[in-house]
């Protein structure tokens, strides 16, 4: 099968907030190219004792595909909408000259290419690793959590999710319910059972990424109370009640910050009083955003909010 190739050139310091907006019209799926060096965490993390010399130069690329089949005028709807929110952001940060080349690319070229740059790394005590990679040292740490992400989001390298890993680890004491709300790859429900949740529930609008879930939970051998299923929990009916409500003592979501806002709306009913909303995927010039919603809902209360590079994590309470 045959993909439209897009590059689009900008600068390392605006990377983050240019995928946002990729993410905001419909591209969630991306690679990154750029020179800047790895620090010593990272070199750690990877496990790579030889690293190639790289020199930042400021510029970076970001690569995107779509469908050979996608109407033209949506394709250039899409790419319009990319550089309006592009073009946003310039009062921000230096985006560069911002340039999108296309070209052709066929399937096999690219669906699996991005396993070369995911490598096993650390978040604290937690291991987390490729299902295809070993580590002889795995024994060393307090857990191990194996990820095949296919083509749902979310590997854990990602700041977002270390985020909700941290927070999970803090307030899970055992036996708790948990609603992932957005699961990907089910990362965060395999963490939330292997900290000793009992019944977890994930929800996704990806059937792939529901797929991806179900056989990672599998791999980690904690697929017992946990399911997973598609659908849309913000605006379909059926599907928040098959979710269930006041069943949830922590709900983790880790999304976009454009997609938390109308949740923070709707989804107190379906968690216990006293329950944990825990979201992250949130860019820094969006918190204001994800706070003044969270703010709005009566039945909620923020927490605490923390933060890791330009992403943050918001915590609250229902009262």
């Amino acid at each position: 099968m045959e993909w439209k190739k897009f590059t689009l050139e900008t600068t390392t310091e605006a990377v983050d907030l240019v995928g946002e907006v990729l993410m905001e019209n419909g591209i969630t799926g991306f690679e990154l190219e750029d020179n800047r060096g790895l620090s010593q965490k990272d070199k750690e993390a990877m496990f790579i004792d030889i690293l190639p010399e790289m020199s930042d130069d400021g510029k970076a690329r970001i690569i995107f595909y779509m469908d050979m089949d996608t109407p033209e005028d949506e394709e250039k709807e899409t790419l319009s909408n990319i550089m309006k929110g592009i073009d946003e952001l310039k009062d921000f940060v230096d985006v560069g000259d911002v340039k999108i080349m296309d070209s052709i690319t066929r399937e096999q070229d690219w669906v699996n290419k991005w396993k070369e740059f995911f490598k096993p790394f650390t978040v604290d005590d937690i291991l987390i690793r490729p299902t295809w990679e070993k580590v002889d040292n795995e024994n060393d740490y307090k857990m191990v959590i194996k990820i095949d992400p296919g083509t749902a989001f979310g590997t854990g390298l990602h700041e977002t999710t270390q985020l909700c890993i941290r927070q999970l680890r803090k307030y899970l004491k055992g036996g708790e319910t948990i609603l992932d709300a957005g699961c990907g790859s089910g990362i965060l429900s395999i963490v939330g059972k292997k900290m000793g949740a009992g019944y977890t529930l994930g929800v996704d609008i990806d059937e792939r990424a529901v797929d991806a879930s179900c056989e990672n939970v599998k791999e980690n051998s904690v697929d017992e109370n946990i399911e997973f299923i598609t659908g849309n929990i913000i605006g379909e009916d059926e599907i928040k009640d098959r979710v269930g409500y006041d069943k949830y003592d922590i709900v983790v979501a880790n999304i976009l910050a454009d997609v938390i806002v109308p949740l923070s709306e709707v989804i107190a009913p379906h968690m216990k009083k006293g329950g944990l909303f825990i979201t992250s995927g949130i860019i820094n010039t969006k918190e204001q955003d994800v706070v003044d919603a969270i703010n709005s809902n009566s039945e909620l209360e923020i927490e605490e909010i923390t933060r890791q590079n330009d992403w943050v994590n918001v915590t609250a309470r229902k009262v």
